[in-house]
């Protein structure tokens, strides 16, 4: 596995409504530490431009180490590498990894990013605001961490040139003072880098041509995707993220301003659908759906609830059936999941 790579000139942060029905092993996962913009703290970055040689080694050396567990699905050396702060989430970390193993096999990994994240001046654990910019750059990066504890962090980002859907990796490490400042594992992040066979930049401009089309929805999910494979974290902001949002928010269509949404169906049956986003389980352009649905329990009967609410929810907006590979739905009662499909847009009457 090589060195360092030059950074990436797209840094990009934000993504997906609350409303998720799940939280899949291949969206994210930190450990304890969860990721908000908030106010700056005493709190330093160095970027790899600027790294000594020996913090650069020591990274690498780990960073190669983790992430060829994580492609050889070596979860013993990975458990072992836990910072001891998080050796009791290592079951989500462990269903990450899992989730990683068909985007980054077959790939050879190229490290695109590093910081390194000083934090030893906070006196407790404090929300804290990173700001990182390269010598040879004016632009700024900024990493926001919320309930930090004082210590020294790293964060490494890269991807899986050859691998099935261009596989993107991120590694959170922290500096063990229990084991003389070796770096530990804090966590792990894994997603898909293309698509379809198209990567986010792609996206991002197919978004601008849907947009031109006064395709509005299927612009504002483009969008959606385009930042989704950009990166594979949530917690960076760069001007470049802020063009994006800004792009998107002045297509003046943001579909959640419709929700909820009541659909009809045959018979005078109604539908109300409380949620829509993106959705990339299956490593497909889908659409998901969130419907309250009737709590049937027959499967059978489920299953056709869902495809007459897909249904119906399309032919509201047909444009989304020629820019998106399927959609799924997923049925709620009471507060809880009690069904999911996903179907081909050509699948769906």
């Amino acid at each position: 596995m090589g060195p360092i790579r030059s950074a990436r000139q797209i840094s990009l942060s934000g993504f997906l409504h609350s409303d998720r029905p799940r939280l899949r092993a291949l969206t994210l996962f930190v450990a304890s530490l969860t990721f908000v913009t908030l106010p700056a703290h005493a709190v330093n970055c160095t970027t790899q431009g600027s790294l000594q040689p020996a913090d650069r080694q020591a990274l690498l050396t780990t960073g190669n180490t983790l992430a060829n567990a994580v492609s050889t699905q070596n979860f013993d050396l990975l458990q072992s590498s836990l910072l001891p702060s998080v050796v009791g989430e290592w079951e989500g970390i462990h269903s990450v990894a899992l989730a990683a193993k068909p985007l980054v096999q077959g790939g050879t990994l190229a490290w695109g990013e590093a910081y390194l994240l000083d934090a030893t001046d906070l006196s407790a654990p404090s929300d804290s605001q990173f700001f990182c910019t390269n010598p040879d750059s004016t632009a700024t990066i900024t990493i926001n961490l919320r309930s930090l504890p004082p210590g020294k962090y790293a964060l490494m980002i890269g991807d899986y040139p050859g691998a099935p859907f261009s596989g993107q990796l991120a590694l959170i490490l922290g500096a063990d003072p229990t084991a003389g400042g070796k770096w530990k594992l804090g966590g792990i992040f894994v997603r898909e880098g293309t698509l379809e066979g198209h990567d986010g930049v792609w996206y991002w401009s197919h978004a601008r041509e849907l947009a031109g089309k006064k395709a509005m929805w299927s612009a504002w999910y483009t969008y959606d995707i385009a930042r989704w494979l950009l990166l594979p974290i949530d917690f960076l902001s760069s001007p470049h993220l802020e063009k994006l949002n800004r792009e998107q928010t002045q297509t003046g269509s943001n579909p959640a301003d419709a929700l909820p949404l009541t659909v009809p169906g045959v018979g005078g049956k109604t539908w109300r659908i409380t949620g829509l986003h993106i959705d990339t389980a299956l490593h497909h352009e889908d659409l998901a759906l969130l419907y309250e649905g009737s709590g049937i329990t027959d499967p059978v009967a489920a299953r056709a609830e869902a495809v007459a609410v897909m249904s119906a929810f399309l032919k509201q907006h047909p444009e989304l059936r020629d820019n998106f590979h399927g959609l799924w739905a997923y049925a709620q009662k009471d507060g809880r999941q009690s069904f999911a499909i996903e179907l081909a847009m050509h699948d769906i009457p």
